[in-house]
C-alpha cells in the first residue's frame, strides 16, 4: 500500500471514529433533553475569585431583553463609579429598571454601618423586583459580597428569593457564596483565576473591567 492511500485509510479511520463518538454522544444528549421536563424561574450563582462574574450576568440581561423579558438589576456595592453595563442599560428604560446602589469596594469606605445600611436599602430594592411578577430576569451584582461580609441575613435572602414570582430568573454574582445560597440555587459556576492583567501592571481599563 501506498503511503497516500495509507494515509487516506487513516484518515478515513479516525473520521469514523469521530462520528461514532459523536453518535453515542448524540444518543446521551437526546436522553437528557427527553427527560428535562420542567420550567419556571431559575436561580444562577456565578462565584469564584476569577474574573468574569458580573459580565456573565449582564450577558443574560442582554439574553432576556432579547427575549421581550423585563429586567430589573440591583448592583451591591458598586456605584461610587458609573460603569459601561450601567451607561449602555440607561438607554433602555422601559425595559430594565437599574439601581447601582453602592458606595464602591468595601476596603474604601472603611464604615461598616454605612455599608449595612446601603446593602439593606438595595435588599429593599431587590424585593420590590423580585414581588413584580412582570420582571422576567433580576440581577443582584456582587450580592454575595453584601452576604459573605455579614452586611444582610442570608435567611431573609433566601426567603424573599424563594418568594419570588415563579417563573422569575434570579441572577446572583459576586465572590465567596454562601453555602447556603448555594443549596437552594439551581446553577452554580466558580470563576477560576489563572491569570489576571492586573498582577502584571495593567490598570482597570474601560470595556474590559467598567
Amino acid at each position: 500500500m501506498s503511503a497516500e492511500n495509507s494515509s487516506a485509510v487513516k484518515g478515513g479511520d479516525i473520521n469514523e471514529r469521530a462520528r461514532l463518538r459523536m453518535q453515542r454522544k448524540k444518543e446521551i444528549m437526546d436522553a437528557k433533553i427527553g427527560k428535562a421536563r420542567q420550567t419556571g424561574g431559575q436561580i444562577v450563582i456565578a462565584t469564584g475569585n476569577g474574573k468574569g462574574k458580573s459580565s456573565s450576568g449582564f450577558g443574560m440581561v442582554v439574553r432576556s431583553l432579547g427575549h421581550g423579558m423585563k429586567v430589573g438589576v440591583v448592583q451591591f456595592i458598586k456605584g461610587a463609579m458609573a460603569t459601561g453595563e450601567e451607561t449602555f442599560l440607561r438607554r433602555f428604560p422601559d425595559e430594565v429598571s437599574f439601581h447601582a446602589m453602592g458606595e464602591g469596594y468595601t476596603w474604601e469606605t472603611q464604615d461598616r454601618e454605612r455599608d449595612i445600611a446601603m446593602a439593606e436599602a438595595a435588599w429593599g430594592k431587590s424585593q420590590e423586583f423580585l414581588a413584580d411578577p412582570s420582571i422576567g430576569l433580576v440581577l443582584l451584582d456582587e450580592l454575595n459580597i453584601a452576604l459573605k461580609c455579614r452586611y444582610l441575613d442570608v435567611q431573609k435572602v433566601i426567603a424573599g428569593l424563594q418568594a419570588r414570582a415563579a417563573m422569575q430568573h434570579v441572577v446572583i454574582t459576586g465572590r465567596g457564596a454562601l453555602p447556603e445560597l448555594i443549596d437552594i440555587a439551581d446553577t452554580v459556576t466558580e470563576m477560576q483565576a489563572i491569570k489576571h492583567a492586573f498582577n502584571n501592571g495593567f490598570v482597570a481599563q474601560a470595556g474590559v473591567e467598567w
